[in-house]
């Protein structure tokens, strides 16, 4: 056998690239993809005995300090623009889109409560929640249907999804900011919370009026 030849046992062939190869496969796969991978999808497109892990983590320390970061999203990773250089990134943006305050607080709701079910989220809300505002949240596909509750009627749950995560670069939902950044930053009100003054008196899900921009679209 050649010294490329492993044994029959190991069930390859050949060796594995050199990992700086590999680093550079898995660049080239990250750069031209316009959705997060996983670590498997990377190494389903390798060759047999890579190690894409590793490949992704040296790769990310080689991109420490540079214009563009190799970031996790969830399960999957990314090459996404330094978060302090965002700014440049503003001519890019050909159109913004809106939400109502009901859309606003029933993301919020979702993303700091999940899974939670429907129900779930007009009681903390205060008000109903229309089929409208799930439904142009889910076409979004800032939140998905998660499992069903072990409950009478068996409730289905909404969870965010990493494109959400995605979308405002967060590695997973435990990075969302507390209350006082969101205040801060002009996505909550200074106002009483639910139950002193229910988040939706005096208004319901149809109302256009008052819509409150949240980010714009990438």
């Amino acid at each position: 056998m050649t010294e490329e030849l492993q044994d029959e046992g190991t069930g390859t062939l050949f060796e594995a690239p050199p990992l700086a190869e590999q680093e550079r496969m898995v660049e080239a796969v990250l750069f031209a993809s316009s959705e997060p991978v996983t670590i498997a999808d990377l190494e389903a497109r390798m060759p047999h005995g890579s190690d894409a892990a590793q490949a992704v983590e040296i790769l990310q320390k080689r991109y420490e300090g540079r214009g563009i970061h190799v970031v996790r999203v969830g399960e999957s990773w990314a090459i996404r623009t330094a978060p302090d250089l965002g700014f440049l990134m503003q001519k890019e943006t050909v159109e913004t889109r809106k939400l109502s305050r009901a859309a606003i607080e029933t993301l919020a709701i979702v993303a700091y409560h999940q899974p939670c079910t429907r129900a779930e989220i007009e009681e903390i809300r205060g008000v109903s929640v229309s089929r409208g505002t799930i439904d142009q949240l889910l076409e979004m596909e800032w939140i998905r249907l998660g499992r069903r509750r072990m409950t009478p009627g068996r409730p289905v749950t909404f969870v965010v999804t990493p494109q959400f995560l995605d979308h405002f670069g967060l590695e997973n939902a435990r990075d969302l900011p507390g209350l006082k950044e969101l205040r801060a930053a002009g996505l909550l009100e200074n106002r009483p919370p639910p139950g002193t003054i229910p988040l939706g008196e005096g208004r319901d899900d149809n109302e256009d009026e008052d819509q409150t921009e949240l980010f714009e679209e990438e």
